[in-house]
């Protein structure tokens, strides 16, 4: 069988001579081949130039983002550094607090919030070890200090809360100590557990303290109450009587009249009545009791200093 050839002729312009050459199928295939050959080189040659052009991008990007995510992590360390600063100065005027409202300061122990348990799966910590490298590392850590700042902060609000209520009810039990006297005057008869009566003519105990004043000087609530009764009473003539919480009652004897009603609150500095000579008395004066519990005690234990009414 003929083998197929073909004949190419370069005919060129002017006077220069034509060239024939003679290509065979076996040549033609074998050039194409080459060909094909050569542009598949030059196709991966370019695709690996593409590739390495896509991969240094990819890698400076990366590169930006770590060192993005790394000034980010530094900045949040030291955030949370100056976060743990403000900790421990609100943990200084906590113990303040705590000391005014009567309570014992925390325990350094109890400030530090520890924790502990079995760990348990934890996909976030493991990621961030395993793939985050060193701003990784750093951003767990930083996970930590923040976790740990957190249950430091909510004990200290706790504690905060704790003294607050602490502070409210020594304030509701402040309002409801008689701290100043009723009336002003002269204190003309103590407290005593025995003491000559002088219109019954005998030792008697005296459970209260006797003010003298001018008849119609104003009598005035000590503390903040309850008016509990007002009316006359054996030996005590026209009085009031103030039930103040907390297992406190006060009296006040020997009126001229009376400027309470029963069942009203009464606030300290209400008026209360005025001094008069009613009951048992030789003349105008203010019999003034407290009592604990329904146990009469000296109310001068619970005048403050230099603290009198006007």
């Amino acid at each position: 069988m003929a083998k197929h050839r073909w004949t190419v002729l370069l005919i060129p312009h002017g006077t220069s001579r034509t060239r024939t050459f003679a290509l065979s199928a076996t040549a033609l295939r074998l050039g194409a081949g080459i060909m094909t050959v050569v542009a598949a080189a030059m196709l991966a040659a370019a695709l690996g130039v593409v590739s390495r052009s896509v991969d240094l991008s990819r890698s400076q990007l990366l590169r930006h983002t770590n060192r993005a995510l790394a000034g980010e992590v530094e900045r949040l360390g030291r955030r949370a550094n100056a976060l743990s600063d403000t900790l421990a100065v609100l943990s200084r005027h906590d113990d303040e607090v705590r000391l005014v409202a009567g309570l014992d300061p925390l325990s350094p122990d109890v400030q530090r919030a520890g924790i502990g348990g079995p760990v348990g799966p934890w996909p976030e910590r493991d990621r961030l070890l395993a793939d985050g490298g060193t701003a990784g590392r750093e951003a767990f850590g930083l996970h930590m200090d923040l976790d740990a700042l957190i249950r430091r902060a909510t004990i200290i609000a706790v504690s905060f809360k704790e003294a607050a209520d602490s502070l409210a009810a020594h304030v509701a039990q402040m309002e409801a100590t008689p701290t100043i006297m009723p009336t002003p005057g002269f204190l003309s008869s103590r407290f005593a557990s025995l003491r000559y009566h002088p219109i019954l003519h005998k030792n008697l105990p005296h459970e209260g303290i006797d003010i003298t004043a001018a008849y119609g000087t104003r009598i005035i609530a000590p503390a903040e109450g309850r008016v509990m009764q007002v009316g006359r009473e054996s030996g005590y003539g026209l009085m009031v009587v103030l039930d103040h919480g907390h297992g406190l009652e006060t009296r006040y004897a020997h009126m001229a009249r009376t400027a309470a009603q029963v069942g009203q609150v009464v606030k300290r500095g209400d008026l209360l009545g005025y001094v008069g000579s009613t009951g048992l008395s030789t003349g105008p004066h203010l019999h003034y009791e407290v009592r604990v519990n329904g146990r009469p005690v000296d109310p001068l234990r619970y005048v403050l200093p230099d603290d009198f009414a006007d």
